[in-house]
């Protein structure tokens, strides 16, 4: 029995390591900033919560503990790295493009990103 969980444990360890290879070199290869901001944020996340399901499984086999830091920390991890990516890539087609560059919207008009009235102050109005 333990060698089943092992060899589980063993084989999460080896996904972690595959997805923390391939965000790594995707971050170093891909060419422009967007593709480079999806690389990390899949694959190494994908990597770390394998590392921590690992260490879960290794807790709750050989330790005789279920350990409930690791999965606060997936949790944690899952839900706030989409967030952070999706708030790094409005930043930058804020910054970087406008609509005119942008594709179409389709049936929205505008992009929620620039759509601000032009009149609006923005800051403490005085």
């Amino acid at each position: 029995m333990d060698q089943i969980f092992e060899v589980i444990i063993a084989l999460l360890l080896v996904m972690a390591g595959v997805f923390g290879v391939v965000g790594s070199f995707g971050l170093i290869k891909l060419n422009d900033r967007m593709s480079r901001l999806h690389a990390p944020t899949k694959a190494t996340t994908l990597g770390v919560g394998g590392v921590l399901l690992a260490s879960m499984a290794h807790a709750a086999a050989f330790e005789k503990y279920i350990s409930i830091h690791e999965l606060m920390i997936t949790l944690f991890l899952f839900l706030t790295a989409p967030i952070t990516a999706n708030f790094i890539a409005k930043l930058h087609i804020h910054r970087h493009d406008t609509p005119e560059t942008l594709p179409d919207p389709g049936e929205d008009k505008v992009w929620a990103t620039h759509n601000k009235p032009e009149d609006e102050v923005i800051g403490p109005q005085l």
